[in-house]
Order: structure tokens, then C-alpha cells, then sequence
């Protein structure tokens, strides 16, 4: 896919690791400067100093409400534009209800929907300033498939795909295009939480994804002529019912 995003500026929120770093390489790959958005100093300087001047840090605390309203004006100050957004950032807790802590619950909700939805509102005005872009969010298989260990996540994800397929019918007279991933169980440190023989079996039975994966079709949706959207993808291993 070399230099299909030539020119191109994108942002990626979780981009130090798993899906958003994925993402983040493949676009780079791509020709595209990449503005790397994520809390983690260390991993963020990491990744810019193996790709070069293409790849631009910005660290933030997206749960930092203050923090979190910079980000649009950190990123044209760093890149001058913005092509392509990426809303990554998010955070998993499986189990059962009851035994959920409240104060974990409120922060997952949070970075799973409330940042996103606040993100996206602000790069939505200098996108339609310039008649152009694209916006993916990272969802889960979890918004269409409901599944009894992951209530709360499964309720963030849902939320989720509802905030794009509305938006995206607002915002499509402005030549935006914005749609969702959904992949099933990928390989990221979210799956810590999982019980460790869930995890074992997933495993031995070939139901999990690689991040690299994901980043494939983010690249297929980015790629596609102007004159199509591709909404929603959901991706799941083959072997994922077993």
C-alpha cells in the first residue's frame, strides 16, 4: 500500500500500542504523517523515533477533561491539517456485574464513549472546513454480539456504533466519511482481564485476532474511492464460535 495516503495527515488516539499502533504503522507505510496520540511518554517516543519526522507525538491524557479539549488544536499545530481520524483510545472490563468496580466502570465509560464523542466533535469542524475526511472509531464485535462476561464493555461498544451510524449520516453531505471496526477478540493487553483459561482456549483454537489484521481493513475502508463509505466492519476469527 505504498503511498496510497501520500499527503495525507491522520491522528490516532491509543496509538503507542495494539490496534492504534497497528493502525499508526500501516498508515505511516502508507505515505501518510501520522500525529501518535497517547499517555504513554515513554512508548510514544519509542514509536516516533522508529519511524522518523512522519510520525508526530503529541502525549495526553484523554481522561483529562482540560487535556482532552487540546487535542484538535495540539494536532493542526503539529501537522497543519487533519485527513484522517482514528478514535482508538479505549479500555476493557469483563466479569460479572456485581463483582464490577463502580469507579472502573465510570472510567471505561468514559474513555470508551465520552472521549470518543467529545474527539470527534472537535476535528468534525475543521474536516467539514475543508470538505473532506474520514473518521473511524474502533468498536468490537461485543456491539453486535452480546456477550454475558463483558456487560459494561459490550454497553460502551453498542453506544459506540450507534454515536457513528448517527454522525455519519449528519456529516455525509460535507464529503465526510465516518464508520466503525469491529473486530472480534484481538491480541492487545486489553485481554489481561481475561480469565486465563478463556484465554488458553482462544488460543489453542485459533479465536483471536491480530492487531495486524485490524490495521488491514482500516486501510481497506481508508482506501475505497470517495464516493464509498464503509460503515461498519465486523472481523471475528474464523474458528470464533468454537
Amino acid at each position: 500500500m505504498a503511498n496510497e495516503l501520500q499527503g495525507k495527515v491522520a491522528a490516532v488516539t491509543g496509538a503507542a500500542s495494539g490496534i492504534g499502533l497497528a493502525s499508526t504503522e500501516a498508515m505511516l507505510a502508507a505515505g501518510a504523517r501520522v500525529v501518535v496520540i497517547d499517555r504513554d511518554a515513554r512508548a510514544v517516543a519509542d514509536l516516533c523515533k522508529r519511524h522518523g519526522p512522519a510520525a508526530l507525538p503529541l502525549v495526553l491524557d484523554l481522561l483529562d477533561a482540560q487535556a482532552c479539549a487540546t487535542l484538535m488544536p495540539q494536532i493542526l499545530a503539529l501537522a497543519g491539517q487533519l485527513d484522517i481520524f482514528h478514535a482508538n483510545a479505549g479500555t476493557y472490563i469483563g466479569g460479572d456485574l456485581v463483582d464490577a468496580d463502580t469507579l472502573a466502570m465510570d472510567r471505561m465509560l468514559n474513555l470508551n464513549v465520552n472521549v470518543v464523542m467529545k474527539n470527534v466533535h472537535d476535528v468534525l469542524p475543521h474536516m467539514i472546513g475543508r470538505g473532506s475526511g474520514d473518521i473511524i472509531v474502533t468498536s468490537s464485535l461485543a456491539a453486535h454480539y452480546p456477550t454475558p462476561w463483558e456487560p459494561v464493555y459490550a454497553a460502551s461498544k453498542w453506544a459506540v456504533n450507534c454515536f457513528v451510524q448517527t454522525v455519519r449520516r449528519q456529516v455525509f453531505k460535507h464529503g465526510l466519511r465516518v464508520g466503525a471496526i469491529s473486530p472480534g477478540p484481538v491480541v492487545t493487553g486489553l485481554l489481561a482481564d481475561w480469565p486465563e483459561e478463556k484465554l488458553r482456549q482462544a488460543r489453542e483454537s485459533g479465536s483471536l485476532i491480530e492487531a495486524s489484521e485490524v490495521a488491514q481493513v482500516v486501510m481497506f475502508m481508508l482506501t475505497r474511492p470517495r464516493s464509498m463509505t464503509i460503515r461498519d466492519v465486523v472481523m471475528m476469527p474464523t474458528n470464533f464460535d468454537l
